[in-house]
């Protein structure tokens, strides 16, 4: 077991105000493999404190010098791409290739945008007679979650950089080692002294010492809904930014005309993938009445392969709260096809994949975010119906449609009260927006539109 101690504030790694530890485990076997500092207020303070002080320097940074920095913390994530992946598996259960292809990779290139967007956004425009100034919003505090651990840390701090904001980050108290990694990369991506700092902790601590803090002038958080709400609540009563990216539960609306094999298997890979712990994630698949007989054969098929091939849940309570979901959802009057609440394996928090027929739309597994390998199967009696089931839950953050041709797919897609729809299995773009409607959250991150979250505006007037 590796003992980690101080944080990075300031440009250094400090030693934490506290004693007190946060234990690391591997979600494969349970054992303990590291610790790292549990910060306090002291801690948030000291590097909102850093922050603060290094935000002028930074503010007036040309974007060309900012972009130069973010390509190098690009360069050296690539440099240690090998590492951070074995990390991510280590401290969050992914399966080592999904952790270097998407739990690394991913954020790589989303940083690299980032470089690419400093150099050629425009920072100032005429509407007018006037001038419009497009200046960094300040200091950003930035909490993230455990499921994706780098890449939500790339897509606060990438563009808040680029935006010339600095940084305090508070990560998931489950995945820090990642976080720290991170840290290393920025220091030897020369960026300067206070612009980004690190404080480990537990969420009701440092994370709310963060976003409480006056000399926080955003917070950018990802995670439940029940805490976003907290957040948004404290950073209301301040008068102060936010930007909230929460749950999901997300429908893959299969169409008659759709190619119903392809469709069917693309949805059950999207839902296992990361064993589940995908905010937007298309847990919920729609399908119409006369094929819905063959699409959960299908879906049962796909998701049994599955089996021996996702991680673990990321820690007991995960699990356990998995599990009671599926028992929910048989209490509910749901059929199990595939899968079930037994445990699969002695060690580890493994939940088997799972997928429900026969569920309704108002039943629990249809309406509450699971965040495990569980896939709902609904069926609709036309397009009418489908929109409404679609649209049927306070969540409104991703979502699929599948038609015979794009067009009469974009057609229902325009109907969905979500903020990003694949078409027929549309790939992933790191430029395009991410966010949601209704109660998944506020603002969006990625891309142009991402970048903006961290910006406000000046007008000149002449």
């Amino acid at each position: 077991m590796k003992q980690h101690d101080g944080m990075y504030i300031d440009g250094r790694w400090r030693p934490a105000a506290g004693s007190g530890t946060i234990e690391v485990v591997d979600p494969a076997d349970g054992r303990v493999i590291a610790t790292v500092p549990a910060g306090t207020a002291e801690d948030v303070d000291a590097a909102v404190r850093a922050a603060r002080a290094a935000l002028p320097g930074w503010a007036a940074t040309p974007p060309q010098e900012r972009a130069d920095r973010l390509a190098a913390l690009r360069d050296q994530l690539v440099a240690r791409i090998d590492e951070i992946a074995e990390t991510i598996t280590a401290e969050l259960g992914a399966p080592l290739a999904f952790s270097r292809t998407v739990q690394a990779g991913v954020p790589i290139a989303v940083c690299g945008s980032y470089a690419d967007l400093a150099r050629t956004y425009s920072f100032e425009e005429t509407i007018g007679t006037s001038t419009v100034l497009l200046e960094p919003v300040g200091v950003v505090g930035a909490i993230t979650p455990w499921n994706y651990p780098l890449h939500q840390i790339v897509a606060k701090v990438a563009p808040a950089l680029a935006a010339g904001c600095t940084v305090v980050l508070k990560p998931a108290e489950d995945t820090p080692l990642v976080a720290r990694l991170f840290a290393e990369c920025v220091a030897a991506a020369g960026v300067p002294a206070g612009v980004f700092n690190l404080v480990t902790g537990l969420g009701p601590v440092a994370g709310r010492a963060l976003a409480e803090h006056d000399g926080v002038d955003l917070v950018s958080f990802t995670g439940s809904t029940a805490v976003g709400r907290q957040i948004g609540a404290t950073a209301g009563a301040a008068v102060k930014r936010v930007a909230l990216e929460l749950g999901g539960k997300s429908a893959n609306v299969i169409l008659p005309s759709a190619d119903l094999a392809k469709a069917v298997s693309v949805g059950v890979a999207n839902v296992m993938a990361n064993s589940g712990q995908t905010c937007s994630a298309w847990t919920r698949m729609l399908v119409h009445t006369d094929r819905y007989d063959e699409a959960v054969e299908l879906a049962a098929a796909a998701a049994a392969k599955y089996g021996e091939r996702i991680g673990p849940l990321v820690n007991a309570r995960q699990q356990e709260r998995v599990r009671g979901y599926i028992e929910k959802g048989v209490a509910e009057g749901a059929r199990i096809v595939v899968g079930g609440s037994e445990s699969p394996r002695e060690q580890g928090y493994f939940v088997q994949p799972t997928v429900f027929a026969e569920v309704t739309a108002e039943m629990t597994v249809a309406q509450e975010e699971i965040f495990g390998p569980v896939l709902s199967i609904i069926r609709y009696e036309d397009e009418e119906d489908a929109l409404r089931i679609a649209n049927g839950t306070v969540y409104g953050l991703a979502g699929a449609v599948w038609a015979g041709d794009d067009a009469e797919a974009v057609a229902f897609a325009r109907g969905l009260q979500t903020g990003q729809v694949d078409i027929n299995g549309g790939r992933f773009n790191p430029l395009a927006p991410f966010g949601g409607y209704k109660q998944s959250g506020v603002g969006r991150e990625l891309g142009p539109h991402g970048l903006t979250e961290y910006l406000q505006t000046k007008s000149l007037q002449f």
